[in-house]
């Protein structure tokens, strides 16, 4: 896999050397059980798979590189490279401003650019609309475009899915801009709808049924289907494609409801001309990421903590497996950790942080879960572990636990 040029900050002095060492020992990432590493009174299981993917550091080189080879230039994002408050924060300070925020908010007017600027297209992708926007300012937005390679394979799916006339159904949330840009992208060339999760899945279902109204579709999806649609029509032949963070568990769900709905409607002989078996279109690291935490959740640990931005998809879909099973804390860094008694983390139900008090059980050794989601810095995984175990004052040295940890791989 290609090596990516990124800040050396954003690097871990061992946990590199961890990933290294798993992967010399398991090329074909076939084993998913996670790396323990002890240090006496506390116990860490390190997910196989977590961290930086291919398509955020790609972006991030892009920028960086982007900003070096461009002294003097305005720059701008179209809203947040990545969905990581640190990465962000660190791109501001290098001058680089934000047109957008995340819900699509603008922070910048259009008519303050010129021809001159430059804009950085983040992972996510962007909009049909917004590419119209750059090139009417005579921008190109292809220029310096950070689009992830495997939001790009969906947005292909979908245009393979239109050219075989069916309507492209989105499992995504559709104020995500990655979804925001399927969604533009599926919708110029077939009809196309928005469901959430499973349970909007069940009422599209019960649409193409006809067990409820059709006028029904057009309340209880505005805003998540594309003109002109009509259900009459646009129900008969369907694909299912994904925002490439969302649970794949629920995006094969999703497709099997559909795939039995149109069994029910048309005929298991009929299903070939009415559901396309599209398979999954989840990136290969959420989809490493997602086992590697059902992996982590087998060891019977006391809690886990999942660490990244509070608006990453993929990161809350890993704490939603977490917390199914045992107590969870999503935070965005160290500075979070308050105290041995005290976490303040990310309530994804409320949307809020909350304070937890004695999140740290009371025997030893405690067993933590640890991972984090595809934006989030190596480094900043390894300042959580470090605070952590600087709370046990009999703990074993890091350096120590990793050494033997690695021995086999120095010879």
């Amino acid at each position: 896999m290609k090596k990516f040029e990124i800040p050396q900050s954003y690097r871990s002095s061992f946990i590199t050397r961890i990933k290294n060492f798993r992967i010399s020992d398991d090329h074909r990432k076939k084993d998913y059980t996670p790396t323990l590493l002890n240090f006496g009174p506390v116990r860490f299981y390190l997910a196989r798979h977590f961290g930086f993917c291919y398509g955020v550091e790609n972006a991030i080189e892009i920028a960086y590189k982007t900003i070096e080879e461009n002294p003097g230039k305005r720059i701008y994002l179209l809203s947040e490279m990545i969905h990581n408050p640190i990465v962000n924060e660190d791109l501001r300070k290098l001058g680089v401003k934000f047109l957008m925020d995340t819900s699509g908010n603008q922070l910048i007017n259009w008519a303050d650019l010129n021809a001159d600027d430059i804009i950085i297209i983040p992972a996510f992708g962007t909009t049909i609309e917004i590419e119209k926007k750059l090139n009417d300012l005579g921008i190109d937005p292809y220029r310096f475009n950070t689009t992830c390679p495997f939001v790009e394979k969906v947005w292909n799916k979908s245009s393979s899915l239109a050219d075989e006339n069916y309507t492209v159904i989105i499992h995504g949330k559709h104020f995500h801009e990655e979804t925001k840009a399927t969604f533009s992208h599926s919708k110029i060339n077939t009809p196309s709808v928005i469901i959430k999760n499973i349970e909007e899945a069940k009422v599209l279902a019960s649409i193409i049924l006809k067990q409820k109204p059709g006028e029904y579709f057009y309340s209880f999806f505005e805003g998540k289907y594309s003109g002109g649609f009509s259900i009459e029509r646009d129900l008969q032949k369907v694909g299912v494609v994904n925002q490439t963070t969302m649970l794949a568990t629920e995006t094969q769900e999703i497709s099997d409801l559909l795939k039995q709905t149109m069994i029910k409607k048309y005929g298991m002989e009929e299903l070939k001309n009415h559901f396309a078996d599209t398979r999954d279109t989840l990136c290969y690291a959420t989809n490493d990421n997602q086992e590697a935490t059902n992996k982590l959740l087998e060891t019977g640990a006391d809690f886990a903590i999942v660490v990244g931005g509070y608006n990453s998809s993929n990161t809350s879909h890993i704490v939603e497996l977490c917390k199914a099973v045992l107590p969870a804390y999503f935070i965005s860094s160290d500075e979070k950790i308050l105290s041995f008694e005290q976490i303040l983390h990310f309530d994804i139900s409320t949307k809020e942080e909350i304070i937890t008090d004695e999140y740290i059980p009371a025997k030893k050794p405690v067993d933590i879960l640890l991972t984090s989601g595809a934006s989030c810095p190596d480094a900043i995984v390894e300042t959580v572990l470090k605070k952590i175990v600087s709370f046990f004052e009999d703990a074993r040295k890091i350096e120590t636990v990793i050494d033997e940890l690695l021995l086999k791989d120095d010879h």
